[in-house]
């Protein structure tokens, strides 16, 4: 038994140890919330039933670490502690009555507050003005961040009023409202970049930027909630924060005095829906002890005060009807079913519209006209629907059936073989897959050519001035400079982009002609290994297959590709308009075979070259990149933090782990 308890100790640690890096480092969580708390009770629980196994680096006794690499660090003067969390009100209204015979039945007034889903910061203020700002970090240091912080104009630089101590410490959430969340995420898509998962990771990442002139851009706004020193005006948290309003300080309105269980139920009752009107995203409620000198005689846990504690909301869902379900069409061709709601409000936004994906998934939902859904948000930038409400169904309904033809030009659609997806096979005459083509083909990863969204792509589509890619090449500022929205600048702006789009590497020009199932990546390895576009096109289906990462799949579409007329006609065309067509002598092939049949793993922060140098300089030298340790992993470049479970994994299969110096002399 006690073997078992052991191994499921370790395990909890090593599975938390890797979530709170993919949360505080990385800024891209795997799993919610709720099931990472679920197994930080869970690990607490054993830990105190079993203190023979007591572990000084357990994540019990720590918080996560957002420190990154690149800014200075200092440490906290008060540890910024995390708080316990708990789904239930039963749970929020036992931790009032634990607080009560801990404080031997003295009179306990309590605060609520929202508790914003952003990055936490704390800002240092002598004689009034801010001198640093730091994140959380570990919660005994963390990154200085005061040049950024700076931008946000929410954050005052030099305090107002009067009464405010000569040195103090404010605590709050840096976070991003959802209208400038969705204005980021829109650009992003336009550019095809990562979008953000959610206005958390996006301010958080935002915090981090070395260019303040783009956090600036970005729009972070900041909510204060807690003041601590050792002159504070008040011996009480809300007449405190109230104080720092005053001062210029951005405090919540729901921040709220609560005098009994009854009135923190009730709070907790009335937030859980009014604070979807809120303009940016909140996941909870905290509940704090007003008084400061029963705060101190509380105390605190390992990593939380006993003082305080969260609730946290269930994810945001709503219920609301399907209008109709429209089919969209996609630049590959792919039919994409889109239910078109009932508008209803959720996570700050209206929501009208949520993707299907596809039919396979109306019918396991078993959708019908008309049919109440169920929709979700939590925090996500998409909506999905994730269920249907049969008992609101009409007698009549009937069930939504996918489309047989495609809604655009009319082809009968094709069912890709092994997959869920409907494919438009009228690839050179079908609009939104043209269309689609031209906005990816201009896209910043791309061809990079400013000016030219979904759109103008439309509109120039439309007017016939461009049918093709290559026609952009042929566009003057007399053709754009009268279209709606377009005046001479704009005009000659996106003229600038085409002219200057000549210069992009072959590889990217590769990426941008929107050959099915060639990504970046594979159009990168493409490039280096057939070095121009004409050597390409002469490759038989053996010799495609014989580059790194093109299996027989990506070789059928690029033959596919390059058996077309039509594409190649507009391959001629881009050569002759000057568009880089062939890799540069120096720049084509490997710069040796050092690496040649290794398969290695990079994991960590690094301070001689970024992550992506040292993935192209292992490729540049024969090797294999991957993004998991296997027993066919040859070895590990690591650098600082590397994730404990990679390590451990590493070590257990024997693998080597290796430093930047030890690279980098390895390939000379």
């Amino acid at each position: 038994m006690n073997t078992d308890i052991k191994e499921e100790i370790l395990r909890l640690r090593a599975e938390l140890d890797h979530h709170n890096k993919r949360y505080y480092v990385d800024n891209s969580p795997e799993i919610s919330d709720a099931e990472y708390d679920g197994m930080m009770r869970r690990l607490e629980n054993l830990e105190q039933e079993h203190p023979e196994y007591d572990d000084p680096y357990s994540p019990t006794r720590r918080v996560g670490s957002d420190i990154t690499k690149g800014f200075t660090q200092a440490s906290h003067i008060y540890p910024m502690l995390s708080l316990s969390n708990t789904y239930s009100i039963e749970e929020v209204d036992a931790w009032v009555r634990r607080t009560d015979e801990g404080l031997a039945g003295h009179e306990t007034e309590i605060v609520g507050e929202m508790k914003f889903d952003g990055t936490g910061i704390s800002l240092i203020y002598e004689k009034g003005r801010l001198v640093r700002a730091v994140t959380r970090g570990d919660g005994e240091k963390g990154d200085v961040v005061t040049d950024n912080v700076m931008t946000i104009r929410s954050i005052p630089l030099q305090l107002t009023g009067s009464g405010w101590p000569d040195f103090f410490e404010i605590r709050g959430e840096i976070v991003l409202p959802w209208k400038e969340f969705e204005r980021l995420n829109a650009e992003r898509a336009f550019n095809e970049e990562p979008l953000f998962a959610n206005p958390r990771n996006a301010a958080a990442g935002t915090l981090k930027l070395q260019n303040s002139a783009e956090v600036a851009r970005r729009g972070l706004d900041a909510y204060l909630y807690y003041l601590l020193g050792e002159d504070l005006p008040y011996d009480n948290h809300y007449d405190n924060m109230m104080a720092a309003r005053e001062w210029g300080f951005k405090v919540s309105d729901a921040m709220t005095r609560l005098n009994s269980i009854a009135e923190i139920d009730s709070y907790i009752n009335y937030w859980d829906t009014a604070r979807r009107e809120l303009p940016v995203a909140t996941d909870g409620l905290v509940f704090k002890v007003n008084n400061l000198r029963q705060q101190l005689n509380l105390g605190f846990r390992a990593k939380s005060p006993r003082w305080a504690i969260a609730y946290k909301f269930q994810a945001e869902r709503a219920l609301t009807r399907l209008r109709y379900v429209s089919f969209d069409v996609g630049r590959m061709g792919n039919i994409t079913p889109v239910a078109n709601l009932e508008p209803v409000l959720l996570s700050g936004t209206i929501v009208k519209r949520a993707s299907l994906h596809n039919e396979d998934i109306i019918k396991a939902l078993d959708i019908h006209e008309g049919d109440m859904l169920y929709v979700e948000k939590g925090g996500e930038i998409i909506p999905k629907i994730t269920g249907v409400d049969t008992s609101a169904r009409e007698m009549a309904a009937r069930p939504i059936e996918f489309v047989s033809h495609c809604p655009a030009c009319g082809a009968p659609l094709v069912r890709v073989e092994g997959e869920a997806a409907w494919v438009c096979p009228d690839k050179y005459n079908c609009p939104p897959q043209i269309i689609g083509r031209i906005e990816h083909f201009v896209g910043r990863r791309m061809m990079d050519i400013d000016g030219i969204g979904e759109e103008t792509a439309k509109m120039l589509y439309e007017r016939g001035l461009v049918r093709s890619i290559a026609d952009l090449y042929d566009l003057r500022v007399e053709d754009l400079e009268n279209f709606e929205g377009f005046g001479r600048k704009s005009a000659e702006r996106v003229m600038d982009g085409i002219r200057q789009s000549r210069q992009i590497p072959f590889d990217r020009v590769l990426f941008a002609l929107s050959i099915p199932y060639v990504g970046e990546t594979t159009a990168k390895k493409i490039a280096r290994s057939v070095r121009s576009v004409d050597k390409l096109m002469s490759l038989g289906r053996e010799a495609l297959e014989s580059i790194e990462d093109v299996g027989p799949r990506i070789a059928e579409s690029i033959l596919d590709f390059f058996a077309s007329e039509s594409n190649r006609s507009i391959i001629e065309r881009l050569k002759i308009a000057g568009v880089q067509m062939e890799l540069p002598e120096e720049e084509g092939g490997q710069k040796s075979d050092r690496l040649a049949g290794k398969t290695i793993v990079i994991s960590g922060v690094f301070s001689l070259h970024s992550r992506d140098q040292y993935k192209d300089m292992i490729e540049r030298n024969g090797g294999k990149n991957s993004g998991s340790i296997s027993k066919k992993t040859d070895f590990v470049l690591a650098g600082d933090n590397m994730g404990p479970a990679k390590l451990e994994k590493a070590r257990s299969l024997g693998i080597p782990v290796i430093n930047e110096e030890d690279f980098l002399k390895m390939i000379e």
